[in-house]
């Protein structure tokens, strides 16, 4: 039982695995974009990663205003959902991910991470920290 996890943006999506028994969530990389609109390429790394990790679900983090409405980028996601879905056959579950990049931000400085290099890995860390709550969630 492996569960994807995902944190999609405007210019990039984190990804994130669970081990076999859906314990731990573990960052595995961040899917690059130049074009927003352009989300095919996007589409067919998950997939890709999907069949190569044999993923019954995906979790994907869906961003809420602090009231609990949608804004603009939540819409999106809710979009994304829909086509990930009708690509990939499986169930697509979204998560609050409010204040998760926040988090992955404070793990990074309290690393005494540079700026730069936490630039490169945030959106992976975000996406291991959706998929990490979802799974503790689930127990």
């Amino acid at each position: 039982m492996r569960i994807l996890g995902l944190d999609y943006g405007s210019k990039t999506t984190g990804v994130a695995i669970s081990d076999p028994l859906g314990w731990t969530a573990q960052g595995l990389e961040i899917i690059r974009r130049q074009d927003e609109a352009n989300i095919k390429p996007t589409l067919n790394r998950i997939s890709e990663l999907c069949q190569s990790y044999k993923v019954d679900s995906i979790v994907l983090g869906l961003p809420k205003n602090m009231n609990n409405t949608l804004g603009e980028r939540g819409e999106k996601t809710l979009l994304f959902k829909e086509k990930l879905e009708n690509r990939l056959k499986i169930p697509v579950v979204t998560w609050d991910e409010r204040l998760s990049t926040v988090a992955a931000e404070n793990v990074l400085i309290d690393a005494d991470m540079s700026r730069k290099k936490r630039k490169n890995v945030i959106d992976k860390l975000a996406a291991t920290i959706i998929l990490q709550n979802y799974l503790d969630a689930k127990r």
